[in-house]
């Protein structure tokens, strides 16, 4: 039998379509196109710097590297020029003419191939793809490119309309840039709108501002330049060269916001990774903080050219933190739009949310007045992070400042909580809800205030949640003052302080509690003494169980508990409206009895802010009871 060799062959394309794919599937948002006609602007720029530092006479008698942007209405054009290297013939059609061949990855090839030591060099050089230029098509109908290249004395336009065929023809030099690129864009009746100057500005102040060479706009042939980018990004300056009106500018841009920052952080990291992070914490609250939609305002460059206005390199709740992050070899998708996930993206999340955290800390530290400020607009959103990353759940409890029975103004850390624990005191005590005031002056304070023990008042509704699942702080466990047996009696009461309710003595108790909760069986799993109250009647708790009734009342109200389970009614013994009530079990008259009772178990629930179970009979009760002591007989 005999063998048939394998035949090798060459894919084959559709030119035409192609260049369709390139224009309308590459890209997702056609102003693209100018960031990448500018990128390749800055590139070309860049390769005369490299090759003028061999030969010198490239450059010379030109003025300093810029790029022209030219809106002529009449003629429906838009050009970018600039007096970078330029091209001869042959590399127009080698580089224009073949998809996806890219002349700054061959050329960092060379560059690499020469280099003595076989170090990376060029970082700055932005388009290795080779198709960048192509983007042009998404908003021209013809495109002509006309250049001269450094030292040469001949100029060549290359034309296409992008559907599968180009041109290539000498040009004269009285007509052709005296060095560099100019490429001409006759625009398609939808993108006219291209040839407005303010959405130009917009486009390169969002996308290209931070390119290293100056870009200029002409409004209209003859028209004098507008400077729009001066040429560098401002966080590769020192430091030492940025005025704060500088600082501001650039925050005033990516944040959207009119204030002055709290804190601006700028640096460089060096290392495995590098990577340049400009970085500013509001001075007030954006409006849309809450929004669930609200993306961090984190904008990512690669080699100074904006890839993502909105990159997920924050954490959720740092979303107020707006920064610029600037590196130079972060692997990215076809159409630089989309970010790849790679160990250097990974390392830059983790270091840049490190470092606000560690400067936060500092500032924590060093200016107090400050700190408070920042704490004072964004503890809600910081403390998400105790609940959603518990691995820097260590960092944020530094940072983390509560009001508390003690200190209502709420300033206190839980390192000044926990250097202030009473004799025998184990836990960290909480209350949550949802008014700091009613908070406060909650029933469920008296006995640990009886016994001088600090509680922590929680207002926020994510203190239900990070509250739940934080294992302590300092070997101390957090533990809800309204929740299950109190378990404070081995904890000295202060001097003067009146006696508990539980260890005061009181007859028939046994009795009433056993009556209270017959009345009461529908509405409360049990009733009993309190250690917790000293001078009101009554308050209501959890089971030691179940959920915190704060935290079961959020989950019940977005559907995700079965309803809110029974709580505990705590009673006052000593007080005089349970002497009152006391009197009446085994009297005749049991509709007192039962009014008195729901009326305690309603108190105790308008004091945590909820409505009366049932507020026709709560009125009905109330009004019995009040005729009843006005001595006037009930009707």
């Amino acid at each position: 039998m005999s063998e048939v060799e394998a035949q090798s062959h060459a894919f084959q394309a559709d030119v035409a379509r192609l260049l369709y794919l390139m224009v309308h599937s590459v890209y997702s948002d056609r102003d693209i196109f100018l960031r990448e006609l500018l990128s390749n602007a800055a590139d070309a720029c860049e390769k005369l710097r490299y090759e003028a530092l061999s030969n010198p006479a490239l450059m010379a008698g030109e003025a300093p590297f810029s790029v022209k942007i030219t809106i002529d209405k009449e003629a429906g054009k838009l050009s970018v020029e600039d007096n970078g290297i330029g091209m001869s013939a042959e590399e127009l059609s080698d580089s224009l003419g073949t998809i996806a061949r890219s002349g700054t990855r061959a050329f960092l090839d060379k560059l690499n191939a020469e280099s003595a030591e076989g170090q990376p060099v060029g970082a700055e050089l932005i388009g290795q793809f080779g198709i960048g230029f192509y983007a042009a098509f998404m908003v021209a109908e013809h495109v002509d490119v006309e250049s001269r290249r450094a030292g040469s004395d001949e100029a060549h336009v290359w034309s296409s309309d992008g559907k599968g065929t180009f041109s290539i023809a000498p040009l004269a030099l009285d007509q052709a840039p005296s060095r560099g690129t100019r490429v001409i864009l006759t625009l398609n009746e939808g993108s006219k709108d291209y040839l407005e100057d303010y959405r130009i500005e917009r486009i390169v102040r969002e996308h290209s501002s931070a390119l290293a060479i100056q870009i200029e706009l002409i409004a209209s042939p003859g028209a004098e330049p507008k400077v729009l980018s001066e040429g560098g990004a401002l966080w590769e300056k020192p430091k030492s060269n940025i005025t704060q009106e500088q600082y501001e500018e650039l925050y005033h841009s990516i944040s959207g916001q009119f204030d002055e920052p709290a804190l601006t952080l700028h640096w460089r990291a060096e290392g495995r990774y590098e990577y340049t992070v400009l970085a500013f914490v509001p001075g007030s609250q954006p409006f849309d903080l809450f929004d669930p939609a609200r993306k961090g305002h984190s904008k990512l460059y690669v080699r100074h050219v904006l890839i993502a206005p909105d990159a997920d390199i924050m954490p959720r709740w740092l979303r107020f933190v707006s920064l610029v992050v600037d590196t130079a070899d972060l692997p990215l998708n076809l159409s630089r739009e989309m970010i790849q996930e790679s160990p250097l993206f990974a390392a830059i999340k983790k270091g840049v949310t490190n470092r606000v955290l560690q400067e936060l800390t500092k500032l924590a530290e060093t200016d107090a007045a400050a700190f408070d400020k920042i704490w004072e607009h964004f503890s809600s959103v910081l403390k998400e992070g105790l609940y959603e990353d518990p691995e820097r759940r260590d960092t944020l409890f530094k940072l983390a400042r509560f009001p508390t029975s003690a200190f209502p103004e709420g300033k206190r850390t839980l390192a000044d909580y926990v250097a202030g624990l009473k004799e025998n005191q184990t836990a960290i005590y909480y209350l949550l809800g949802d008014d700091l005031k009613r908070l406060a002056s909650s029933p469920q304070l008296e006995g640990f205030r009886a016994r001088g023990i600090e509680v922590l008042l929680l207002p926020d509704p994510v203190d239900a949640f990070w509250v739940g699942t934080a294992a302590g702080f300092d070997g101390k466990p957090f533990k809800s003052v309204s929740q299950g047996v109190a378990d404070i009696k081995s904890i000295p009461l202060k001097e003067g302080a009146p006696l508990p309710a539980s260890e005061a003595t009181s007859a028939g108790l046994a009795s009433l509690f056993a009556l209270m909760k017959q009345e009461l069986a529908d509405v409360v799993e049990d009733v009993r003494a309190s250690d917790r109250l000293s001078e009101s009647p009554a308050c209501l708790i959890a089971s030691e169980t179940g959920l915190d009734r704060r935290l079961e009342q959020m989950l019940a109200q977005h559907g995700h508990a079965n309803g809110i389970s029974k709580p505990v009614l705590e009673v006052n013994p000593s007080h005089p409206l349970l002497t009152a009530l006391a009197a009446h079990v085994g009297g005749q008259d049991k509709q007192a009895f039962a009014d008195i009772v729901w009326l305690l178990f309603d108190e105790a629930r308008l004091m945590e802010g909820e409505k009366p179970a049932d507020a026709p009979k709560f009125a009905d009760r109330l009004t019995r009871i009040l005729v009843k002591a006005a001595g006037q007989p009930a009707a």
